[in-house]
């Protein structure tokens, strides 16, 4: 489950408790529920498996807050007990495991405070491999841009229904780097100028790094009402033609669950309830509950699913001429004018050099904006002008990695 979905479900949840249904919106919460999420998927990948808990939050919150010292493990019919530590911000599993078809599974949780939570029982469903990615020069909603699409097909006719996630990198290549960089050397305490400005080698690469993010939207499709388990040219993400993502080359890894009934109207709910649009829309649920039962308090809310999915996952690369020759490459990530517009010269264009009086020196700007590291230095065809840019045109590392992915192939 995502968690910028769980977000506003929550967010709802809250309104729809506090405020009621039809009640104007106010943004501070007045009264305020506790509640314990909970998220869980196992797979049949042999994996550190995953839990997470927290607790809802306030409105005029912006994040949810952990809950620390659970102790938490899953048990199969079998009488296997799969312990689970915490880490970070969720728990992981002691040792590496996979979910085996024709086991049941089920999971527990007790809390710091001694609130105890289980799950029903899952299984395991149908294995199905994703068979290929494709990536196609479209134009969607008048916008020519590159959809990537899934296809899968299981013989058996018991997949049925399925869950996406993906993953995206991408490479950035820094439009004004220079092999050498503009750095400060500063004078003795009390000195005029306080400084210079001398060049050295870069001892690290910082033209081309990579960029990641993971999918925040709930990806789901059935074929239940279909004559074959097919899943063909399901879309899984669009980007744009001006999309600065797809620059250079990008690639998407996309993961795809299959799931049980019960875990799909979980979250097509879910899905559902995020997409309704404003939270102030008259059609407000009540509260939403998963397959995660309190022990000890029956009356207590708990949101969250617990779920055992088959995975499967397929990676694809493209560069952005592979796909649309001819078209404009997308602008960088940020604002590095060549040539630089003369009504924005004053922006970019420095005066190197240092007086108590002239003020058209701008030499202590210079070192303060090289010294802060918001600037680079690009060179002028005049000796005595700098040319600053925003470090990020400059330098990658300023908002990227420098460390090549493993998996990547240029």
């Amino acid at each position: 489950m995502k968690k910028i979905f769980l977000i506003r479900f929550l967010i709802t949840i809250i309104l729809v408790s506090v405020l009621g249904c039809t009640t104007p919106y106010s943004y501070q919460t007045n009264g305020y529920e506790d509640v314990i999420v909970i998220e869980a998927t196992i797979t049949n990948e042999i994996k550190n498996q995953e839990v997470k808990i927290s607790r809802s939050y306030k409105l005029e919150e912006n994040k949810s807050k952990f809950e620390t010292e659970a102790v938490v493990y899953i048990t199969d019919d079998l009488g296997n007990k799969y312990e689970f530590d915490q880490s970070d911000e969720s728990y992981k599993s002691v040792n590496t495991f996979q979910a085996n078809p024709d086991r049941h599974y089920q999971l527990h949780v007790l809390t710091k405070d001694g609130r105890s939570y289980i799950s029903s029982t899952e299984t395991l469903p149908q294995q199905t491999e994703i068979e290929s990615l494709n990536a196609t020069a479209i134009t969607k909603d008048g916008q020519l841009g590159v959809e990537i699409t899934v296809n899968s097909t299981d013989p058996t006719n018991k997949s049925k229904y399925y869950r996406y996630e993906y993953e995206e990198t991408y490479k950035v290549v820094a439009p004004k780097w220079l092999n050498e960089k503009a750095v400060v050397e500063l004078f003795a305490p009390g000195s005029f100028p306080k400084g210079k400005v001398t060049f050295v080698p870069r001892t690290q690469e910082a033209r081309v790094c990579y960029l990641s993010q993971k999918s925040n939207e709930l990806l789901l499709t059935s074929t239940n009402d279909m004559s074959e388990d097919k899943v063909v040219n399901f879309p899984v993400r669009f980007r744009s033609s001006k999309d600065p993502i797809i620059r250079n080359r990008y690639s998407i890894l996309v993961k795809q669950y299959v799931q049980s009934l019960a875990a799909n109207t979980f979250y097509n709910t879910l899905k559902e309830i995020s997409n309704s649009g404003s939270l102030l829309s008259q059609t407000q649920p009540g509260f939403f509950y998963g397959n995660i039962q309190p022990v000890d308090n029956p009356g207590e809310k708990v949101i969250g699913y617990f779920g055992v999915s088959s995975y499967s996952e397929k990676r694809l690369f493209f560069n952005f001429t592979d796909l649309l020759p001819g078209q404009p490459s997308p602008k960088y990530q940020y604002d590095c004018p060549a040539p630089i517009p003369e009504s924005e010269s004053s922006d970019y264009i420095f005066t190197y050099c240092f007086s108590k009086t002239n003020p058209d020196c701008q030499g202590d700007q210079i070192l303060n904006l090289l010294q802060s590291g918001i600037k680079v230095y690009f060179p002028t065809e005049f000796p005595t002008s700098y040319i600053l840019y925003p470090v990020e045109c400059g330098d990658c590392t300023s908002f990227s990695s420098n460390i090549k992915p493993s998996f990547w192939i240029d």
